[in-house]
């Protein structure tokens, strides 16, 4: 374990001032609705927020590493939908089918990414679009567009709706458990720093000699995968497979991923400053749910998409503007 005199900050704020303020702004935050809520620090909200948000998590963690490389993963949130029915239909298995089959599910989804982007070089965003179409239409064919039910005499709905030792949600602790894996994989392996080094420069990256293509290809299937994960996780904790579900998913994700740090060109990114710009979005939400329970605001849930947009709007430009002075001054 090393001392308060060498421990190193830097993987944790990875990505400069932005990332260091992200986490300034979530603990701000929690202190602004601790003073303002009764309830907000209770154990019910606590739990009920990282149970929902941990979907968010996860598919957050996911896009961190295909934008680290420069591309973009458009098909996340009809891929999490589409993995839902997937689980639902193989709750019957319980839990240990259900999951398994659910993320794999979602990981050919990105493996179909991968190669289109890859072998087809077909840009990112056309692919990705493409996919997104693709699960949205074959989890409403798949489901006949109607939830599916899963089957509450298994252990399946364990995973959304169980503590661990009874105190935090079974879904947060899995989705904590795949950012640590993430943040090992970026930081302590050769693969993550070819993901870092292809968003850097991925012509130089290849001259290198470096795996551009198995890094790229692991970025695709991994967000697939943890697309997959949200959806299993949607489908245990609303007790249905959900083909209508996902919609907005991936601006969620995009922004999280940005607020954290990451470059949208790719080269820079951190996993725990995404956990914590996943957080942040999705605290702002509990904090305007407490506040139109005070009467002080009256926001429908379709705001939620306005909210989102704004908000990745304004970090993009406030990337941009920063970004654009650093590249001025060197």
């Amino acid at each position: 374990m090393p001392n308060a005199a060498t421990f190193d900050l830097r993987p944790y704020l990875r990505g400069g001032g932005q990332s260091a303020g992200v986490w300034i702004a979530l603990i701000l935050l929690i202190l602004f609705g601790l003073a303002r809520y009764d309830n907000f620090g209770g154990a019910y909200n606590i739990t009920s927020f990282l149970n929902y948000n941990s979907m968010f998590i996860a598919i957050a963690i996911g896009m961190a590493f295909v934008i680290m490389t420069g591309g973009i993963d458009l098909s996340v949130g009809s891929v999490a939908a589409f993995t839902s029915v997937v689980a639902a239909y193989l709750s019957p298995h319980g839990i240990e089918v259900a999951l398994p089959g659910g993320v794999l599910a979602g990981a050919a989804f990105g493996a179909i990414n991968a190669f289109v982007v890859i072998a087809m070089r077909i840009p990112p965003f056309i692919a990705t679009l493409a996919t997104m179409l693709g699960a949205k239409g074959g989890a409403l064919v798949l489901s006949g567009a109607e939830t599916i039910a899963v089957d509450w005499g298994s252990n399946f709905t364990k995973l959304g709706m169980g503590k661990a030792f009874e105190v935090l949600p079974w879904s947060i602790v899995i989705v904590a458990g795949v950012a640590i894996i993430a943040w090992l994989i970026l930081e302590h392996t050769s693969l993550g720093r070819t993901v870092l080094a292809v968003g850097g420069n991925e012509e130089a990256s290849t001259l290198m000699g470096l795996r551009v293509d198995r890094a790229k290809a692991f970025v695709y299937i991994f967000s697939g995968a943890c697309a997959g994960l949200a959806g299993v996780i949607l489908a245990s904790g609303f007790g249905a497979g959900q083909p209508l579900e996902g919609l907005g998913w991936e601006l969620s994700a995009i922004a999280s991923v940005v607020v954290g740090g990451t470059l949208l060109t790719g080269g820079l990114g951190s996993i725990p400053a995404t956990v914590a710009g996943a957080l942040l979005l999705g605290l702002v939400f509990n904090v305007l749910n407490f506040e139109n329970g005070k009467g002080t605001i009256s926001l429908s849930a379709y705001w939620q998409l306005v909210i989102r947009g704004a908000f990745l709007f304004v970090v993009i430009l406030l990337q941009t503007r920063v970004t654009g002075v650093k590249k001025a001054v060197s």
